[in-house]
């Protein structure tokens, strides 16, 4: 009998239970799957666990039928794709707990049944906490949390579920999962464990022969093992292998190992016990996310908080300021914050500082943890990094004085999740983006963000649709834009979606939006 993923002990709920009336549990990291207690629930076809899937990696959240139609057939639904959805939808709930699957709001959603309920949030704990330990010093624990993560896989993540965000789903877990293994042997190599990190590296960079951050491990651990010939080879291989592939050289990471290698740098040698150091010398960390090419509107924001920002930057004996820009959700905050941080990139010449706070969701990231992963970006050594958050913050603090770097704080939960993470010098400033006003965050530049105007609604579906297309249906375009709220969110959702269909006229797209807002 299938016992469901191997989801570590302290973190199962209803322990005791039998196999018949056992906590509902779900797998997506493998085949997608659900077990009550520990038998196998039948989940039907492909397509029908390509809904499930859907609405489980949507951890709680609603999803149009429109989108789910989307998911599961992309740009050529069948005609009968709607009815199909509801049939599906109907066949998991008569196999599901009673609540679980429910219909709100013209779609669907998938409630959790309760605590690591499902395998993908039970592996996401497991790696939040291996960072706070590793920040913590704890290297050991670490390393142990982050291979019960891995331990959480079972194969292909989403493993013959079809659809389209199936396939994307899937590229996005698989980055992940290489991410987690980096990480982890990472830490093999501080811990010494350069000989037993060599096998399994050489492997992964035979089934990942770009992915340059696995070859530069396999370099290091080839080093401290004795084999400096070896991992010198490794170079050449990567250089040779860039320039045919994707005509680059290797990154400069990677260019100044080589080096190091060559020169038969001390520092390169197996690190002994941790001992306390000194912050590295200053490194610019350059962690904005890429900002949309499409961006439109939002003139006299983008002025004002570009203003904002050069005082901060160019004032001696000032404190840094903050602009919290306060919306529902779908309003744009984050899309104008990373516009605006952007521009104001020269006045920041060592640095910008990016972290996604997860305000809005069930696990906000704590302050402790992102200041270690903003210490490291700056240079600091993990054994440098102090276990309270009042020590890091000072630390942080310290790190940051003297130098102008530019902290972008999105998604923030509160002001009490902010503070720790505010520069304190002159030449810095931050930029936070939350869905409530922080009145209570002191000295705060505040601009509250609202939906788009008609007109600037309407720009940006013509950015992304053509004006040709808009031009020849202009009362339509603005039907389309009204239906979506004038929310950019869902305006660059359905014009993307008009866009990818070449045979639709923006007044078909208008009547499907309208008919979706009727279910």
């Amino acid at each position: 009998m299938d016992g469901g993923p191997r989801v570590p002990e302290q973190r199962r709920a209803g322990s005791g239970a039998t196999a018949e009336s056992g906590p509902l549990r779900f797998g997506v990291l493998g085949p997608v799957r659900a077990w009550r207690g520990d038998a196998t629930l039948s989940t039907g076809s492909p397509q029908q666990r390509a809904l499930l899937a859907a609405l489980l990696l949507r951890e709680g959240r609603t999803a149009t039928a429109g989108e789910l139609i989307d998911a599961l057939w992309g740009s050529e639904p069948p005609s009968q794709a709607l009815a199909a959805v509801r049939t599906y939808a109907s066949r998991l709930r008569k196999v599901l707990d009673p609540g679980v699957l429910v219909s709100e709001s013209g779609g669907y959603a998938v409630r959790s049944p309760g605590e690591g309920a499902l395998d993908l949030t039970v592996a996401q704990d497991l790696a939040a906490d291996a960072e706070k330990a590793r920040g913590a010093g704890d290297l050991g624990r670490a390393r142990t949390l982050l291979n019960q993560a891995l331990g959480l896989w079972d194969g292909e993540p989403l493993a013959g579920v079809p659809g389209p965000y199936a396939e994307g789903q899937r590229a996005r877990l698989e980055e992940w999962r290489l991410g987690l293994l980096e990480s982890r042997l990472d830490l093999d190599l501080e811990q010494g464990c350069h000989a037993e990190a060599v096998s399994e590296l050489t492997a992964l960079t035979a089934a990942h022969p770009l992915r340059e951050r696995l070859r530069e491990l396999l370099m290091l651990a080839l080093y401290r093992s004795g084999r400096q010939a070896e991992a010198l080879a490794v170079y050449a291989d990567t250089r040779r292998l860039l320039a045919e592939e994707l005509g680059v050289d290797p990154r400069p990471g990677l260019r100044e190992l080589q080096q190091r290698i060559l020169q038969a740098d001390p520092a390169l040698a197996e690190p002994s016990a941790p001992v306390a150091e000194s912050p590295a010398a200053p490194v610019r960390p350059a962690q904005l996310p890429a900002s949309v090419p499409d961006f439109t509107g939002r003139s006299s924001f983008v002025s004002e908080l570009s203003d904002v920002l050069s005082s901060a930057s160019e004032t001696e004996g000032r404190v840094m300021a903050v602009s919290a820009l306060a919306g529902i959700g779908g309003v744009g905050k984050t899309t104008l914050a990373v516009h605006v941080a952007h521009r104001a990139r020269p006045a920041f010449p060592d640095g910008q500082l990016y972290v996604d706070l997860q305000g809005a969701g069930p696990r906000p990231a704590e302050p402790e943890t992102v200041l270690g992963s903003f210490l490291r970006a700056l240079g600091t050594a993990d054994t440098a990094i102090p276990d309270s958050l009042e020590e890091r913050a000072a630390l942080y603090r310290s790190v940051l004085d003297g130098r102008r770097v530019l902290v972008l704080l999105d998604n923030a939960k509160d002001a009490a999740q902010v503070r720790p993470l505010l520069p304190g010098t002159e030449g810095c400033a931050a930029l936070v983006t939350s869905r409530v006003r922080m009145l209570d965050l002191a000295g705060a530049h505040l601009v509250d963000l609202d939906v788009m105007s008609p007109e600037e609604a309407l720009a940006l579906f013509t950015k992304i649709v053509s004006e040709e297309r808009v031009a020849a249906e202009r009362k339509a375009a603005l039907d389309v834009v009204a239906a979506c709220g004038f929310l950019p969110l869902a305006i660059r959702i359905a014009a993307s979606r008009l866009a990818a269909r070449r045979t639709w006229t923006v007044s078909v797209l208008a009547a499907k939006l309208a008919d979706e807002r009727r279910r």
